[in-house]
């Protein structure tokens, strides 16, 4: 950071600083996140304020450039980093084994950094931050939607207890990547019920399984079909 900086370069931070909070909001908003461009542009000029004041409280009387080797400039960044993460730690949310909020924790952070960057004048590093971080968001998102992650769901068939319907069952969906785990079996006013748990992988592009759902109608009498939801950070 320089001894003195111009009102034009804490201009030029702070407006640099807005427009990467609002590239990055942006794409939040879109998506229907409650973390938006408003709250990237406050956390990220929040960030770049508290750097600019550490600029401007640096040349301190009686002492020359030289002496600043010893400071450590440290203290101020790794304090706000760990206010962001009591922020960011509100936005992670648990229910069961879904976790939510995960990716807006990591943007708050990412964009507390790039505040930071521009705040201290490392102008270069927060745009190349910014374009990695909209890179990631937007175009990698499109790479994520097609990566086959694991996928559960509950299937209820109604039939008479079978020693030989698990291995049908497992039978007809293995060409789709599935396979059934037995998990129990209840018999409620005559009717015969046995509940399995589905495994497979499908990626995010390729929507629900309705070719799964289609091919066990036809040839089970289905009673109920749950699929686990799935995150949405």
């Amino acid at each position: 950071m320089p001894l003195y900086p111009t009102w034009q370069d804490i201009a030029l931070r702070l407006a640099l600083t807005v427009l990467a909070g609002a590239a990055i909001g942006i794409d939040r908003s879109v998506r229907g996140h409650v973390a938006g461009v408003r709250t990237m542009i406050l956390v990220a000029l929040a960030a770049a304020l508290a750097m600019v004041q550490a600029n401007i409280l640096l040349p301190l009387a009686g002492k020359t450039g030289a002496s600043f080797s010893i400071m450590d400039q440290m203290r101020l960044p790794l304090g706000i980093l760990t206010g962001v993460g009591f922020i960011g730690g509100g936005t992670i949310l648990r229910r069961g084994d879904l976790v939510t909020g995960v990716i807006t924790a990591a943007t708050l952070w990412v964009v507390t950094v790039i505040g930071l960057c521009f705040g201290g004048g490392q102008i270069y590093l927060g745009i190349a931050g910014t374009a990695l971080t909209v890179f990631t968001l937007s175009a990698l998102r499109w790479l994520d939607a097609r990566i086959r992650r694991e996928q559960r769901a509950i299937l209820v068939l109604r039939a008479a207890p079978d020693d030989g319907l698990s291995e049908r069952l497992n039978a007809l969906i293995a060409p789709l990547g599935y396979r059934a785990i037995f998990q129990r079996q209840s018999d409620t006013s005559g009717e015969h019920k046995v509940w399995f748990e589905l495994l497979g992988k499908r990626a995010e592009a390729a929507g629900p399984p309705l070719d799964l759902v289609n091919l066990i109608n036809r040839s089970f009498d289905v009673a109920r079909f749950e699929l686990a939801p799935e995150p949405h950070n």
